[in-house]
């Protein structure tokens, strides 16, 4: 986009006059439209953070974008006519002509690009998503919505009878088809789901079957959001990475942590957070040395109740560009932490999630009744947060420390509702459009002591949390 149309030059010139002369004469807007564009700004208010500087390609008249709650909004678009009439429509927006110079590196970079329901329209789609390469960061997320194929009739219908806004002649793209161009073009689509079942200003009938039904029948939706992140970000190493070591009752095993934890990055920070223990938990912790061979110690005693909190706790007090969670009763390997480490610096994903039903593990590693459990949680939250999570409870998630400090700056949406604190972050880590990548790990028997939890009323509160999560992230 660096001074020129966000087309090829060859397709650009019939195309842009094609598009700019049809929105000329269709400038009229249809009420039916209207209720639409509402409830696609009313997703994209829940997919995009206020703090967001937000860029929305062909954006027409600036609707859309003017129902967005952003720090910054940018609208291109291929119509003059449509950006004059949007600048005097909504002055606080920056519209721009999509033509010569009217888009340079300067205006950038975008935390979120926008094209919605005009991807379709562009001559040469791979071209215009590689050119926002050009005003995207490593954390830029490009959310697509286009138009379900199963809708196609019905479309062509509404707009022959003028019950909805006409479109210029355009290619139909399907799912996959946006999926393996954005591939070409070095964007990998994470996320996808469905939206709008029933685009009619019915009153309660049309909230009812968007809110309720539409989330259980994403293939019958009409509009398809994608959501996608820069393919190949540049590597990025770690220099301090915090490895946070909740501990109730684990006396015997802090010295096994102090041993097996590697060294991560240039520096390991370790942190062993206590929470009101019935051993000489704490005892062992603050005789602790202030360093260890690889790094440093901090200990800490948490204030609140529950892991939860002691990894609330502790992230906010963490330094590493990396923040990682270690069981203290080591069923998760700490040999393998470097794992986790390794997909975030090669920036495969922005959130690594630890399996434990992958490999076989040790024969008291997991009671029958909890691996039923967490399957079922797996299938349950993979189709909550749209992307693949296969084992919701493994205690290890790791993530940068920038990104943990949005989940926590936005944790009012959830609230205060996990006490073991895997679905904060999953939840989190969700709401924030970031990447989830499980990483499979050798499930080991605790080294010490016996477990905390108390199987079927933790069950029953899981449970709880699952269907509160639910109406925030699915059924809103």
């Amino acid at each position: 986009m660096n001074g020129s149309s966000y087309l090829p030059q060859e397709l650009s010139k019939n195309h842009l006059s094609e598009i700019s002369t049809f929105y000329a004469k269709e400038a009229k807007k249809s009420y039916f439209s209207d209720y639409y564009q509402t409830i696609l700004a009313h997703r994209y208010n829940l997919l995009i953070s206020p703090e967001s500087r937000v860029l929305e390609i062909g954006c027409g008249e600036g609707n859309l974008l003017s129902r967005i709650k952003a720090k910054r909004r940018v609208g291109i678009d291929l119509s003059p006519d449509q950006v004059a009439r949007g600048s005097k429509l909504h002055p606080e927006l920056e519209l721009r002509v999509g033509e010569g110079e009217s888009l340079q590196m300067e205006d950038g970079p975008f935390d979120v690009i926008i094209i919605s329901d005009t991807l379709n329209e562009a001559a040469d789609v791979e071209e215009l998503l590689r050119r926002l390469h050009g005003v995207s960061h490593r954390g830029t997320r490009l959310i697509i919505n286009i138009y379900n194929t199963l809708w196609y009739s019905f479309l062509a219908f509404a707009r022959s009878a003028g019950l909805v806004t006409p479109r210029p002649i355009s290619s139909w793209l399907s799912r996959l088809d946006v999926i393996n161009l954005c591939a070409l073009a070095d964007w990998e689509v994470f996320k996808s789901f469905g939206q709008i079942l029933l685009p009619l200003p019915l009153g309660f009938l049309s909230r009812f079957v968007n809110r309720w039904l539409a989330p259980l029948a994403n293939w019958a939706c009409l509009s398809i959001f994608l959501i996608g992140r820069k393919r190949t970000p540049a590597r990025r190493d770690p220099k301090i990475v915090s490895v946070v070591v909740p501990a109730r009752n684990e006396a015997g095993s802090i010295m096994q942590t102090i041993e097996r934890v590697p060294r991560l990055g240039e520096e390991t920070e370790l942190i062993f957070i206590e929470g009101h223990s019935k051993d000489n938990t704490w005892e062992v912790i603050s005789s602790l040395p202030d360093t260890f061979t690889n790094g440093r110690i901090v200990k800490m005693r948490q204030t609140g109740k529950g892991k939860g909190n002691a990894v609330i706790e502790a992230f906010r007090v963490a330094t590493g560009d990396i923040v990682t969670i270690l069981d203290a009763d080591l069923t998760m390997p700490p040999e393998e932490l470097p794992k986790y480490i390794e997909v975030l610096a090669s920036g495969k994903a922005d959130c690594a999630n630890g399996v434990r039903l992958v490999y076989p593990m040790d024969q008291k590693a997991m009671r029958f009744a909890n691996l039923c459990a967490n399957k079922g949680f797996s299938l349950i939250f993979s189709w909550m947060l749209g992307q693949p999570v296969k084992d919701t409870l493994c205690g290890t998630k790791t993530l940068w420390r920038e990104d943990y400090k949005k989940i926590d700056r936005n944790r009012s949406y959830f609230g205060d509702f996990d006490p073991f604190g895997d679905f904060d972050l999953l939840f989190g880590a969700d709401k924030q459009n970031l990447k989830i990548m499980d990483i499979p790990i050798r499930y080991k028997e605790r080294f010490y002591g016996e477990t905390n939890i108390q199987r079927w009323k933790s069950g029953l509160i899981l449970t709880k949390m699952v269907i509160f999560a639910a109406r925030r992230l699915k059924f809103v």
